[in-house]
């Protein structure tokens, strides 16, 4: 059994938890520690119920409150020697530094890191696999390229980057420069590009699709569901991760 939720989802801080019912793997912690525990709670979890501590990469909105957390509440911290490297983090009792490539096991849980094309030292995202049933998580990179293709057709549960409407983020408040970031090949998925993802895997076990790092100022939730439905198969209904609430536990069966 696997399930999933998110404690929140966006530019303002990221944080997703993985479970088994025995094992609780969080994957980056953008939050406070105040903050985190808050919203682990509205999860019925506790710090003290997280096994594990995932990095995707060293962004804030990604990584802000794990070293004190690591600190604080002793968990064990999974990231690359890159993201470790990228930044001064501190002292982090419990750390594995992985391979952007290497499979490795928290429990029952089979992790699989997934390089990713985004502008940070040594980016991944991850898919999870338990009993037969696989979980990938994919945010925070600006293109698709045949490794991401491979690590997640056939997934029974995915969890989507659409970061931005193209059209919006052109016209829209952020600097030129900023712009060419998030647009480019090493920034944020578009909508578009999410739909294209989705046409060029297997989606054929696909159980829930979840929507997130959905930009407030770039993009809506509105725009993401129009561009999802001009897919040319059938899929599930998406479900849309927020800034404020994330989303709710779903479970893959």
């Amino acid at each position: 059994m696997l399930r999933f939720a998110s404690l929140g989802s966006g530019s303002s801080g990221n944080a997703t938890i993985v479970s088994d019912g025995t094992t609780h793997i969080l994957v980056d912690c953008g939050f406070s520690v105040r903050e985190t525990t808050y919203r682990l709670s509205r999860l019925g979890l506790a710090l003290t119920d997280l096994t594990a501590l995932l990095v995707t990469h060293e962004h804030s909105d990604h990584i802000r409150g794990v070293p004190l957390l690591a600190r604080r509440c002793a968990i064990p911290v999974y990231m690359t020697r890159g993201t470790y490297e990228s930044r001064a983090l501190g002292n982090i009792p419990q750390l594995t530094l992985i391979s952007s490539d290497q499979p490795f096991a928290i429990g029952e849980i089979t992790v699989q890191p997934v390089p990713v094309p985004h502008d940070a030292r040594e980016p991944v995202q991850y898919v999870f696999r338990r009993a037969g049933r696989s979980l990938g998580i994919l945010t925070d990179l600006g293109s698709i390229d045949h490794c991401v293709l491979a690590a997640y057709g056939g997934c029974d549960a995915l969890l989507l980057e659409a970061n931005h409407d193209r059209h919006m983020l052109a016209v829209g408040p952020y600097p030129m420069s900023l712009k060419r970031r998030v647009a480019g090949p090493w920034g944020h998925l578009s909508n578009e590009q999410a739909v294209a993802f989705l046409e060029q895997i297997d989606t054929d076990r696909l159980q829930h699709l979840v929507v997130g790092h959905i930009s407030r100022k770039n993009n809506s939730i509105a725009l993401a569901a129009a561009a999802l439905a001009t897919l040319s198969k059938p899929l599930c209904a998406p479900a849309f991760a927020c800034q404020d609430e994330g989303f709710g536990w779903l479970q893959v069966v």
